[in-house]
C-alpha cells in the first residue's frame, strides 16, 4: 500500500478517503467528501521523528497545529489557540475523557506512535458526522488496519520492529507488530514500549521530574466479506510513573483497558458504519522523585462507553445524505485517601469528585451536493443532549484547619447539581473548483462545548485543594463552577488553495479564520498565593466562568520543487507558518495561545537516501494572560536535521539531530517550571525546552 503524507488547510479529501479506503475496503464512502483538513499523516517515515514517544507530537509538522508539553507521553493538542477538551479526540471510534484532574492521562496518550496508522486533523469548522461537543476540531486517530491475504489459496504473514532511541534523557521507543490473515479473517497483536529519563534544557541542566516509562499492548481480530467487515480491538495500557515538572503531582500509576468493535457495510440502499466501545482507567498521582518529597495519593477511576451509527444515501444525482446517532456515558470517582498521622490530610477520605456522570445523546444529518462540476456543497445540522451530575462530598476533616473546605463542602452538598444542556451544531462548506490549479472554500459553523466535570464539580477552596486541580501547568489553583454555560464558538473560514499537477508538483494554501465564542469557559480572580510557600513566586486563585472571547488568525503552508537530477537527487522547499491571537471582549488575552511560528524544510531525495534539514522558527510570546500570571518566553530558532536510509526492501535506517545547536529556550505553552522552584527555589519561570538530542532509530518489515 502507497504511504503517503498530506498537508492540507482547507481541501477536498479525496486522498484521504483513498487512503481510508484501501485500509478497510468500506469506510470511505459514509466520509465527507469536502471537509476542513488541516492535515492527515498515514504510515510514512519521516513525519515520525526518531525518539517521540508521544502520539501528539507526531502533528508537529502541521500550519496551526501545537502541542502543550506536559509528561512525555501527554502533551495536550492545540488547533488554531483551541485545544485538550475544545478538541474531539476519537481513536479507534472510541471517545476517551481524560480521567485527572490535571489531564495526565490525556486521550493521544492512550496509544504509541508506532501502534498508530493514520491520525486526520479537522479544523473548527468540521463536519457534524464528524463529532460534538467541541468548538476547535476533530483529532481521529486510527490503528494500523488490519491486513487479509489478497487470495483464498494461502495465508498471509506480516510483522515489524522498530527501535528509536534519544541521547537526551536517554529515551528508549520500541514497537512490534505480527499478524496472520487470510482473505476473511485477520489476526494481529502488537506491543509498544517507552522509557525516558528527566531531560536537559539547551544550557546542559536537568529538566527535574521529566521522567516517564509506558507500556500499551493491543490485539485485533477482523472478519469481512464482499461488502462488510468487523473488526474487534482490545487492548492494556500500563504507566508505571511519569513525572510532571509543570504540575504540582507526579503521576505513579496509569492502567488502562479497552474493548471496541466496529463495523462497516454496503448494501443496495447506502452505506453504514456502527461502532460501540468501552474503556476504563484506573489513575493514582503522588510524587516518586527525589524533587519532590511528601506523601499525598490522589486516586481516580473512570469509565468511558458508548456507540455510534452512521448511515450515508445518495442524495439526489450526485450527492450523499447522512444521518446518524451517538452516545456517550462517563463515569468519574477522584478522591484522596487519608494520609496516616497527617493533621491536614485526614483522617476521612477527602472525596473530590463523587459518583461523576456526564452523558451525552446526538442525532445529526448532513447533505453532500454537488451542484456541478465546480461547486459541491455541504450542509449539516447536529442536536446533543449533555447531562451531568455528581454526588455529596468530604473534606478531610471538619476541624480549625480544613475549615475553608469544610464550609465549601457543606454549600456544595446542598446545592442542586443536576445539569442538562441541549446544545445545537450547524455546519455549512462551500467548495469552488476555479480551474484546474486553483480551488477555494468558504466555512461556516456554530459549534458547542458543554464543560467538563471538572470545571462544574471541583469545590475545595483552600489553597491546596484548588492547586490539585490543574491540567494548565500554570502554577495556579482552580474552583469549579456548577452553573457554567456551554461554550458556543461561531467560526468562518476561508481556504485559497494553488497547486500544479502531479504528485510532485507544487502548492500553496492560506486559510484565514475569524471564531467568535459565547460564555467561553476562562477564569475569574479569587486571590493569590505563593507556590511552595516561596515568597518570590506567585499564583493565582481561579474559578472557572464564563466570558465571552474571539480568537483569529491565519495558516500558510506550501511546497515546492526547487531542482531535481540524476546525479544528485530531487530537493523540494516546503514549509507552513501560522499566526494565531486571542482575547476576551471584557479585557485580556487568553491563556496558552501560540505566537508566530514558522517552519522551513528542505527536503532531499536520491535514491534510497531521504534527507531533511528543518528550521522551527517562534517569535516572542509577549500577549499573555495577566489573569493567571502567565510567563512571557523569548523568541527562538530550533535547527533539525534528519537522514533515512532504505538499506533493503524491509529494513530502514534513520538517524537525526534535534536542535542541532543546543539552544536555550523556554516552551510558550509549557506554562511554569514548578518542579526546579521545588528544588532550587528561586522565582517561578517558564518551563524550559529540549536541548540537543541525537535520534537513531530502525525498522524492519517481516
Amino acid at each position: 500500500m502507497k504511504q503517503h503524507y498530506l498537508t492540507a488547510c482547507l481541501a477536498i479529501a479525496s486522498a484521504a478517503a483513498a487512503s481510508a479506503n484501501a485500509q478497510t475496503g468500506n469506510e470511505a464512502g459514509a466520509e465527507p467528501r469536502i471537509k476542513v483538513i488541516v492535515s492527515a499523516i498515514g504510515e510514512g517515515w519521516l513525519q515520525r521523528p526518531n525518539a517521540v514517544s508521544d502520539s501528539a507530537l507526531l502533528l508537529s509538522a502541521t500550519p496551526g497545529y501545537s502541542a502543550a508539553q506536559a509528561g512525555g507521553v501527554s502533551a495536550l493538542p492545540f488547533v488554531n489557540g483551541l485545544g485538550d477538551d475544545r478538541l474531539k479526540i476519537r481513536i479507534d471510534g472510541m471517545e476517551i475523557t481524560s480521567a485527572c484532574a490535571n489531564h495526565m492521562n490525556a486521550p493521544l496518550s492512550y496509544i504509541d506512535p508506532s501502534q498508530v496508522g493514520r491520525i486526520e486533523v479537522l479544523a473548527g469548522v468540521t463536519p457534524v458526522s464528524a463529532g460534538g461537543d467541541s468548538i476547535g476540531g476533530t483529532l481521529t486517530v486510527k490503528s494500523a488496519a488490519p491486513v487479509f491475504a489478497e487470495t483464498a489459496e494461502a495465508l498471509r504473514s506480516t510483522g515489524r520492529i522498530t527501535l528509536n532511541a534519544g541521547s537526551n534523557g536517554k529515551t528508549i521507543n520500541s514497537g512490534n507488530s505480527a499478524g496472520i490473515a487470510s482473505d476473511r479473517w485477520s489476526l494481529g497483536y502488537s506491543a509498544a514500549y517507552a522509557r525516558g529519563h528527566s531531560y536537559d534544557d539547551g544550557d546542559g541542566q536537568r529538566v527535574l521530574a521529566s521522567l516517564y516509562e509506558s507500556i500499551n499492548q493491543s490485539a485485533v481480530l477482523a472478519l469481512r466479506g464482499k461488502d462488510h467487515q468487523l473488526t474487534l480491538r482490545a487492548g492494556v495500557q500500563h504507566i508505571p510513573y511519569q513525572g510532571f515538572p509543570n504540575q504540582y503531582m507526579d503521576m505513579t500509576d496509569n492502567d488502562g483497558k479497552f474493548a471496541n468493535l466496529g463495523y462497516v457495510g454496503r448494501f443496495g440502499w447506502g452505506e453504514l458504519d456502527g461502532s460501540a466501545y468501552w474503556q476504563r482507567t484506573n489513575h493514582d498521582m503522588g510524587f516518586f522523585t527525589p524533587e519532590r518529597r511528601g506523601m499525598m495519593p490522589m486516586v481516580t477511576r473512570g469509565r468511558n462507553a458508548g456507540y455510534a451509527l452512521k448511515a450515508s444515501l445518495p442524495w439526489g444525482d450526485a450527492g450523499k445524505l447522512r444521518v446518524g446517532h451517538e452516545y456517550h456515558t462517563f463515569r468519574l470517582d477522584d478522591y484522596w485517601p487519608a494520609v496516616p498521622g497527617s493533621m491536614m490530610m485526614g483522617p476521612q477520605t477527602y472525596l473530590n469528585i463523587n459518583d461523576g456522570q456526564r452523558d451525552r445523546l446526538a442525532l445529526y444529518g448532513e447533505a453532500e451536493t454537488a451542484h456541478n462540476a465546480q461547486w459541491t456543497s455541504l450542509l449539516g445540522a447536529r442536536w446533543e443532549s449533555v447531562r451531568m451530575d455528581a454526588g455529596d462530598v468530604q473534606p478531610y476533616a471538619n476541624n480549625m484547619m480544613n475549615a475553608t473546605d469544610a464550609a465549601a463542602a457543606a454549600a456544595f452538598n446542598l446545592r442542586s447539581r443536576r445539569q442538562r444542556d441541549s446544545n445545537l451544531d450547524l455546519t455549512a462548506l462551500g467548495r469552488f473548483e476555479a480551474d484546474a490549479s486553483t480551488t477555494y472554500e468558504l466555512a461556516a459553523a456554530r459549534k458547542t462545548r458543554s464543560p467538563n466535570l471538572y470545571e462544574r464539580y471541583s469545590w475545595g477552596r483552600g489553597t491546596m485543594a484548588m492547586t490539585m486541580t490543574n491540567w494548565f501547568g500554570d502554577g495556579n489553583g482552580y474552583v469549579g463552577n456548577i452553573d457554567l454555560k456551554p461554550e458556543t464558538a461561531y467560526t468562518l473560514g476561508f481556504t485559497a488553495h494553488w497547486h500544479g499537477s502531479g504528485a510532485a508538483g507544487w502548492f500553496v494554501k492560506l486559510n484565514p479564520y475569524y471564531n467568535r465564542v459565547h460564555d467561553y469557559i476562562d477564569v475569574d480572580v479569587l486571590g493569590q498565593f505563593h507556590p511552595y510557600m516561596r515568597m518570590s513566586a506567585n499564583g493565582a486563585l481561579l474559578r472557572f466562568a464564563n466570558h465571552d472571547a474571539k480568537l483569529y488568525g491565519a495558516n500558510l503552508s506550501w511546497s515546492a520543487p526547487v531542482a531535481s537530477t540524476a546525479s544528485f537527487g530531487s530537493f523540494t522547499f516546503t514549509g507552513n507558518a501560522a499566526y494565531t491571537r486571542g482575547k476576551r471582549t471584557d479585557g485580556g488575552d487568553l491563556y496558552r495561545i501560540m505566537p508566530f511560528n514558522a517552519l522551513l524544510t528542505l527536503e532531499h531525495t536520491s535514491g534510497a537516501w531521504h534527507n531533511q534539514i528543518e528550521t522551527k522558527l517562534v517569535a516572542r510570546k509577549k500577549h499573555v494572560d495577566a489573569r493567571r500570571l502567565e510567563p512571557e518566553t523569548a523568541g527562538y530558532a530550533l535547527l533539525n536535521v534528519r537522514t533515512a536510509y532504505q538499506l533493503r526492501k524491509n529494513v530502514r535506517l534513520s538517524a537525526g539531530v534535534s536542535n542541532l545547536l543546543d539552544k536555550a529556550y523556554a516552551d510558550p505553552l509549557g506554562g511554569v517550571y514548578l518542579s526546579g522552584l521545588r528544588a532550587d527555589g528561586g522565582t517561578l519561570r517558564p518551563l524550559p525546552g529540549h536541548g540537543r538530542s541525537i535520534d537513531i532509530g530502525l525498522s524492519i518489515d517481516l
